[in-house]
């Protein structure tokens, strides 16, 4: 690729390799005194014949070894993405099939406001759609069978910006195409291995940027002859569970690590509960407690933190007139996201780091010197933005404290925050969502109150200024909006109003906007109410049960209670564990809980310890050793079930995905004569082999939540449900994506093997064309009616 691509400065390029072309011209008013900052960096024109002169430089990734070079020559954790044409997606398009019960989410509006761009799953898969917020028809921009996981529409109006996901899987794509469906193009992600993730746009729409992920670690080596016991073929390789050293007929590790990792401890380590009420020091950038690796340009020495993928963040332009420009690199890092540019592109606000422990750097283009860095919360990865002049920085942050709050900081003319505030704050509950109308003057802020949103909205006068410390409360009045769901998933501004994804209970996923600014409109595209579920059967509306852990650690959770049953008729229940383990129950539609309503079943849905929404030390309660803990409070969340429920303890099942199907696995083997049957989904049954198999940026997260695999191996030994599969006693129905790679479908195979082998009902189901979240409609029906199936012949059978 372009090396003016990996280079942020004119004089670096030339200084390193005087073949390579110069990168960063000063454009004219931009990076002069007047700005008050270091010239800001643009990419630079080129003629389209033209190749640029390749880079000869090295850089290490900290382990005395540099990172394996691409064909190019170029390091591969660097490789700047190409694009690649498509077919014109112009001219009328309609779905093949029409759901008349369909959501729509993640809008993102064009600068008139008066249209929207947004995700619908009409067609049976989520793609790209757009139409007016007050009209129909709405348009197919996109009808490939890959599923749309982001959409944003440039602040010039002249392209979409999206993400889809091949085949279902975790890898993704980042796509542009014009709003009449016209020069559809891969921007990045389209070479082999490789991931790529949407940022934000310019803010005049020439270019959006996009973090592109490369696997830092060599491949693989193939399976010895008759090592692999699986059926089928498929490649060597994380994700495959295969070439490891890894005994398939037993399931279980021997201990032997892929070679990626060997002796590459760095960083990376088991994070403890530790106080979050501490205010921190009254520094701009208060000190973190988890070593991350430096963000920096190419040339300087990144610090390995254990393993991951390289990491690379660039601007690149749609129309293809200025080679990609490279902003920011990690290597072997979770997360990478540029959040916002100021306007002038002097500073880049970026969001870094695994799960838990996410923090907001401020990074200077022209020189790239991190001016901030604060921790900042989980959930919505857009975490805040600069102000219009870049003289201010507002952030969703939970620094020094149990609860993400709004935060803002005065900046000087190099980027560094003079002091911070607290804009706002609410006792006991999470700022989830946050975002600013484009003329930086209004604050719209979305409250996550035991599982509930409450949309909040600060004009211009409400901001207090900064202080020396964070210090609560608002100091002026706001204007509440009446939420028509329970659950505001996105909050976009659409010119002079705002456009809103909203979840319920009684309700499918929806986009309302607000045209006098305070009585949200459902959108005509958006399903209607009536049209949630099929005659016959509304929708049930849970109820909050608040138990309480053997430790005296109070839990949350819903229970939906199955209708046509008296008020104290005892009733087979089944518990679901939600996912993350930072998600969070919310009272939102799911039709697979009433799929399982319907077959006479209630469903308890707890939120353990390691769930979001109820402050950090709650998150963080179940690290380590704490998880032991975490699997008690199932059985706690069950016995409160019968006890201050109508669950009958007779017929009771455990249900979960992702992590909460781990949970299931370990339930049934910590649990044996708890439960009649479980029901994992995506769940990890062996955590040795999980991190073999599972995506490098996944793996890294997961080693501060888990374990580290060298370090901590005897602990994710005891937490293994493989270690324990001889306690089994009740039938199991797992279900697996076949394209998962965050929990590879080994992780099932290997669990229901082994519980076949030991006399234990046990069976599997594939879903092809998935990942590890399913979103086909035939696919998802297919799961719902075979997991409940399951459920009822063996709670009422």
């Amino acid at each position: 690729m372009a090396s003016n691509a990996r280079n942020l400065t004119a004089g670096d390029a030339t200084a390193r390799n005087p073949a390579a072309e110069p990168v960063a011209q000063r454009p004219p008013g931009i990076g002069t005194a007047d700005a008050g900052r270091p010239a800001t960096v643009r990419p630079q024109e080129r003629p389209t014949d033209e190749r640029p002169a390749e880079c000869t430089e090295e850089r290490t990734d900290g382990t005395g070894a540099p990172p394996p070079a691409g064909s190019d020559g170029l390091t591969a954790a660097f490789a700047a993405p190409a694009r690649i044409p498509l077919p014109d997606a112009s001219g009328p398009r309609d779905a093949p099939t029409r759901l008349i019960a369909h959501g729509c989410w993640y809008p993102s509006a064009d600068p008139s406001g008066t249209r929207l761009a947004f995700i619908c799953d009409r067609g049976g898969v989520p793609q790209l759609w757009t139409g007016p917020a007050d009209g129909e028809p709405v348009r197919l921009l996109d009808d490939g069978p890959d599923p749309v996981r982001e959409v944003s529409w440039s602040p010039d109006g002249r392209w979409i910006a999206y993400t889809t996901a091949p085949g279902g899987g975790e890898h993704t794509r980042v796509l542009c195409v014009r709003p009449d469906g016209s020069d559809r193009q891969i921007l990045a992600g389209a070479e082999p291995g490789s991931s790529a993730h949407l940022g934000c746009w310019a803010h005049d729409g020439s270019a959006v940027t996009v973090t592109v992920a490369v696997p830092t670690g060599p491949p693989a080596p193939a399976s010895p002859s008759g090592s692999d016991t699986t059926s089928g073929d498929g490649p060597s390789g994380p994700g495959t569970g295969r070439g490891f050293g890894l005994d398939l007929g037993s399931g279980l590790s021997d201990g032997r690590l892929p070679d990626h990792w060997r002796g590459r401890a760095g960083e990376t380590e088991l994070l403890g509960p530790a106080p979050h009420t501490d205010r921190g020091p009254a520094l701009p950038s208060p000190a973190v407690t988890v070593g991350t690796a430096p963000i920096g340009a190419p040339g300087g020495t990144l610090t390995a933190t254990a393993f991951g993928d390289g990491l690379s963040a660039y601007l690149v332009d749609p129309d293809g007139v200025a080679a990609p420009v490279l902003i920011a690199a990690v290597q072997d890092a979770a997360t990478l996201r540029v959040c916002d540019l100021s306007r002038d592109g002097s500073l880049a606000l970026l969001r870094r780091g695994p799960r838990g422990r996410r923090e907001a750097v401020v990074l200077r283009t022209a020189d790239h010197v991190t001016t901030c860095v604060l921790p900042v919360a989980d959930g919505d990865p857009w975490i805040g933005s600069f102000s219009p002049r870049a003289d201010a920085l507002r952030l969703r942050s939970n620094a020094h404290r149990e609860f993400a709050v709004l935060l803002t900081a005065e900046l000087d003319p190099d980027g560094r925050p003079l002091g911070w505030s607290t804009v706002a704050a609410r006792e006991g509950s999470d700022l989830e969502l946050l975002r600013y109308t484009r003329d930086g003057a209004t604050a719209v802020l979305a409250w996550n109150i035991r599982g509930m949103s409450d949309v909040e909205i600060l004009d211009p006068d409400t901001d207090t200024g900064t202080d020396a410390r964070p210090e609560e409360g608002t100091g002026s009045a706001s204007r509440h909006i009446s939420l028509p769901h329970e659950v505001v998933t996105r909050i976009t501004d659409a010119n002079s109003r705002l456009a809103l994804a909203l979840s319920g209970s009684r309700r499918r996923p929806g986009i309302w906007w607000l045209p006098d600014g305070a009585t949200p409109v459902r959108t005509p595209w958006s399903s209607r109410d009536e049209d949630a579920v099929p005659p016959g059967r509304p929708p049930v509306r849970p109820v909050p049960l608040r138990p309480t852990a053997r430790d005296g650690l109070p839990l949350n959770g819903w229970y939906y209670r199955a209708p046509g049953r008296a008020p104290g008729e005892p009733a087979p229940c089944v518990i679901h564990l939600h996912g993350g383990p930072e998600d969070q129950e919310r009272p939102v539609l799911d039709p697979l809980y009433h799929e399982i309503l319907g077959r006479g079943l209630d469903i308890f849905a707890p939120d353990v310890r390691g769930s979001s929404g109820y402050g950090r030390s709650f998150v963080d309660a179940d690290l380590g050793r704490g998880r032991f803990a975490a699997l008690d409070d199932v059985a706690d969340c069950t016995a409160h079930a019968v006890l201050a429920g109508p669950a009958d303890p007779s017929r009771l099942a455990v249900m979960g995905r992702s992590y909460g199907g781990y949970l299931t696995f370990a339930s049934l083997v910590w649990h044996p004569d708890l439960f009649r049957t479980g029901v994992a989904v995506c769940g990890m049954s062996d955590l040795a082999t999980f991190f073999e198999g599972t995506e490098p940026w996944i793996a890294q997260s997961a080693a501060h939540k888990y374990g580290h695999p060298e370090r901590d191996r005897e602990l994710l030994r005891e937490l293994s449900p493989m270690t324990r599969i001889d306690a089994l006693r009740a039938p199991v129905f797992a279900v697996h994506g076949e394209h998962d790679t965050n929990v590879p479908p080994r992780e099932s195979e290997q669990f229901v093997r082994a519980a076949r082998e030991r006399g234990v009902p046990a069976e599997l189901l594939t879903l092809r064309e998935e990942g590890h979240d399913f979103l086909r409609a035939d696919n998802r029906r297919l799961f719902r009616r075979a997991a409940a199936d399951w459920l009822q012949r063996h709670l009422l059978g």
